[in-house]
């Protein structure tokens, strides 16, 4: 639209000013982000792309001889490694993509940015790698029954250097930012493959010395097994995030019971917990003071309890006085034996007040 030119850069938030809060639609107040500092998550474009770009470089080398030996020798387990591989290389490339896109400053419609863009590249690997194990197993399976002829000595060789390169790009990986859930799972793709290579090693030297050609398609449903536990993780953590569900190791109830206990504060309700991206959780909460208590004072310890206990620096709390009701529809505490009234027409999870309590 003309003339809805502004900078980006006057939107900071400014947490000092007590007329910088929103008032919630509850004629309360909505605090945010207390103890946030200045904003900054998630992996800057440019971070540890030396480290990832040569890990990629070792990878995408060694899977194209790879690939050519597994078809000289026929071998499954080497042909199944360098599928492996391709994926490996494809969540490295994927990851540089995702960190360039997540420091994206937020704008427009995507108020936190593409953060998430991280997220969709773990959930599209953890898919590869799942469709990848099914025709993997497949095979091997395949192979089981009608074993071919293997080049034991091939096998071996090429497991040996793969080991060699796999231990330097496990290195060059160890030394990126693994924060990010992309990224970690690059890195537990090209550890998968370190495995993967040792047990292609332990197959060839068995063909080599006793002509158990079976031992080929074995050691690729061993591959086939890594493939599936990295593939269900990346796809199981990714969907989580994308589901609004609370972090791995958070649990709301948990939280709300803890922070119910605080002084002053009668009820928690509408508490959401989910993560942004990876590693960056997010609260929101609506709070019930006793009438004359503190709000901003309630306001700031929960925050602090949910950054020192939680890891929790992004909240937004909006805190009222019980019975505090400008607009004639603040929620009141329901008495002993009461139904508790609900404050809007789509109630949010459980209330959570002091003493036991249903959930």
């Amino acid at each position: 639209m003309a003339g809805h030119e502004h900078s980006h850069d006057d939107h900071a938030h400014d947490h000092q000013n007590p007329k910088g809060h929103g008032h919630g639609g509850h004629g309360g107040h909505a605090h945010g982000h207390g103890g946030h500092g200045g904003h900054s998550h998630g992996v800057a474009a440019d971070a540890d792309r030396r480290w990832l770009v040569s890990a990629l470089a070792l990878i995408v080398v060694f899977m194209a001889g790879e690939v050519v030996v597994g078809f000289a020798a026929q071998s499954l387990a080497l042909i199944s490694d360098a599928a492996h591989m391709l994926t490996d290389a494809a969540s490295i490339v994927l990851a540089l993509i995702a960190m360039r896109l997540a420091a994206r400053p937020a704008r427009g419609g995507y108020t936190y940015g593409l953060k998430r863009a991280e997220i969709l590249s773990a959930q599209a690997n953890g898919v590869t790698l799942l469709v990848l194990s099914a025709w993997l197993g497949y095979e091997a399976i395949t192979r089981l029954i009608t074993p071919p002829e293997v080049t034991g000595s091939l096998v071996l060789i090429t497991a040996l250097i793969g080991i060699v390169v796999n231990l330097a790009a496990t290195w060059c990986m160890s030394k990126a930012n693994r924060s990010s859930l992309n990224v970690e799972g690059a890195f537990q793709h090209v550890l998968t493959d370190l495995y993967a290579f040792i047990a292609t090693a332990v197959a060839g030297l068995i063909v080599l010395t006793t002509g158990f050609v079976r031992a080929d398609a074995i050691a690729s449903l061993i591959v086939v097994a890594l493939m599936l536990k990295a593939g269900i993780g990346l796809v199981r953590d990714s969907g989580r995030i994308f589901l609004e569900a609370a972090p791995a190791g958070i649990d709301p109830d948990a939280v709300a019971d803890r922070l119910v206990t605080e002084p002053l504060v009668e009820e928690i309700h509408d508490l959401h917990i989910w993560e942004i991206t990876s590693n960056q959780p997010a609260l929101s909460a609506h709070i019930l003071v006793t009438p004359g208590g503190d709000c901003h004072a309630v306001r700031r310890e929960l925050q602090r309890r949910l950054a020192k206990e939680y890891g929790i620096t992004h909240s937004t709390l909006q805190v009222d006085h019980v019975g505090e009701d400008e607009a004639g529809a603040l929620l009141q505490i329901a008495g002993p034996g009461e139904p508790a009234a609900e404050h809007c027409a789509d109630a949010h999870g459980p209330v959570h007040r002091a003493g036991p309590h249903e959930h």
